[in-house]
């Protein structure tokens, strides 16, 4: 090819079987932005109805965000290298780094969800804070040595995703078997009330085991193919991109803020240091400021809501009375104890 210098980009002959690139890109770009703003407002019109999913929903939103950046960036490029002659370096450098920080953003989101993150707790703790930041630094470096042609990094990526996968499934399925015993548990005992909550919970980590199945073959598969010629590469494009955008559209959908079942934002706000906890019961009791007066029973506690953060104000004084599943087991706390077995309670700031 030749290729001269012009204004900070480069008139280059390319090959014509790139051709359909910049009408390819296009499209995908197209459909990418519309699913990132039908994402956008799916999620505020439904931010009222369950907090945590979300809080899961506002973070995985910049995967398609990153992905419509990278689109247009390869739009541009090509398009101005078939039709005005010119391929700027710098947007070649955008769509790099872009490509980049999708993948990496992508498995970033997919170690949140394994862990759990505002589906089986508010918020991780400190070591998997540290080992989802560690692997994600180790797999963008990777990335982009292995992209840059460095030696023995297609080694050390090839070894990072081994990693990456193993900790996403085995946290899959730790939450799956937590989640059975769960079910079980309220089977054995008859507590009804929490069994919908569980279960949609157990059913959201079975279909990401599978989705998280399909995208280590498709990961395999894009490695695997290592040929450089430029024939049909287009075709390949369009198969990559269409196998990326189903992957996240269904984890996207599984995830999705929407009024769920009762109960299921009654998570703790880190995950106990326990093999298997309970899911927490509640009942509701209702009673008149005369009743409450006189109210006195071991079978239950009076406690307030600790869903919101210890910093928020309440606009009314609120009062919670739960009962323990096993009612005819006198407990020792006091009445006036806040007891709330799902989470860590904050201090009524209001007196109630």
């Amino acid at each position: 090819m030749e290729v001269s210098e012009s204004f900070g980009g480069y008139s280059v002959g390319l090959d014509e079987s790139y051709r359909p690139l910049p009408s390819v890109y296009l499209a995908f770009l197209s459909i990418w932005f519309v699913s990132t703003c039908s994402w956008a407002v799916n999620t505020w019109k439904n931010r009222h109805f369950q907090e945590q999913t979300n809080n899961l929903q506002w973070t995985l939103a910049s995967v398609p965000l990153i992905k419509a950046l990278q689109l247009a960036l390869s739009f541009i490029f090509w398009y101005s290298c078939f039709n005005l002659q010119i391929c700027s370096v710098w947007m070649s450098f955008g769509v790099y780094v872009t490509g980049v920080l999708f993948q990496t953003a992508s498995f970033v989101s997919f170690l949140l969800i394994s862990h759990g993150y505002c589906i089986m707790c508010e918020r991780l703790s400190v070591p998997e804070r540290r080992t989802t930041a560690a692997l994600g630094c180790v797999f963008y470096l990777t990335l982009v040595g292995y992209r840059a042609s460095v030696p023995y990094f297609a080694v050390l990526l090839l070894l990072n995703y081994f990693i990456s996968f193993y900790v996403i499934f085995h946290h899959i399925s730790k939450n799956l078997l937590l989640l059975r015993e769960q079910l079980s548990f309220i089977e054995e005992e008859e507590v009804h009330a929490m069994h919908d909550a569980v279960y949609t919970k157990y059913m959201m980590f079975k279909k990401f085991q599978g989705a998280m199945q399909i995208v280590a073959v498709a990961e395999t598969m894009i490695y695997l193919n290592v040929v450089d010629s430029p024939d049909k590469y287009w075709l390949r494009l369009l198969v990559r991109e269409w196998a990326q955008f189903c992957i996240f559209v269904y984890i996207g959908w599984t995830f999705r803020s929407q009024e769920l079942v009762p109960r299921f934002s009654f998570i703790p706000t880190l995950k106990p240091n326990l093999e298997i906890w309970l899911p927490p019961v509640y009942s509701i009791l209702e009673m008149d400021a005369a009743a409450f007066k006189d109210f006195s029973s071991h079978e239950w506690h009076i406690g307030v809501p600790s869903s919101l953060s210890c910093n928020q104000q309440f606009d009314d004084s609120v009062l919670v009375v739960i009962q323990h599943p096993h009612a005819h087991r006198p407990t020792s706390a006091p009445p006036s104890s806040a007891t709330d077995p799902s989470s860590d309670s904050c201090p009524n700031k209001n007196g109630g």
